[in-house]
């Protein structure tokens, strides 16, 4: 009987173990989702390509750089400032059709995540495609 009892306690923290266990998993898989693989925001911006390059250590990722140039708050009277969205490239295709045509006006399509991969890039934006090129 004493045997029996210790049996049922042996079996109630097996399962008391088990649904911790997969509890940490799931939580610790869902938040690993949401910071690295959930699409945040996704856009256009426009620019004129400063670079784009194929850089890293480990990793060989394609990064860009594109100047926006637009009337800020901080400029005397009106003054043209410029912005800069620096930025990761998804694709190898996209990053050839950029570096065949740097210095030019684009318009990009890109994606923003909450994370940073190092194998996806440096940047939480990832552009995907281009949208037009002038």
């Amino acid at each position: 009987m004493a045997e029996d009892i210790y049996k049922e306690k042996k079996r109630g923290y097996g399962k008391f173990i088990f649904w911790i266990v997969l509890i940490i998993f799931l939580f610790g898989g869902t938040t690993i989702w949401y910071k690295y693989y959930f699409v945040f925001g996704e856009g256009v911006k426009s620019g004129y390509l400063n670079y784009a390059v194929r850089k890293g250590n480990v990793f060989k990722t394609y990064e860009g750089k594109l100047i926006q140039q637009g009337f800020g708050n901080n400029s005397k009277s009106g003054a043209l400032t410029s912005y800069e969205f620096e930025f990761s490239i998804e694709d190898e295709a996209v990053f050839k059709q950029m570096e065949a045509n740097s210095g030019k006006y684009f318009d990009l399509h890109y994606k923003e995540y909450h994370g940073v991969l190092p194998w996806r890039g440096n940047t939480v934006y990832v552009v995907d495609k281009v949208v037009n090129i002038k």
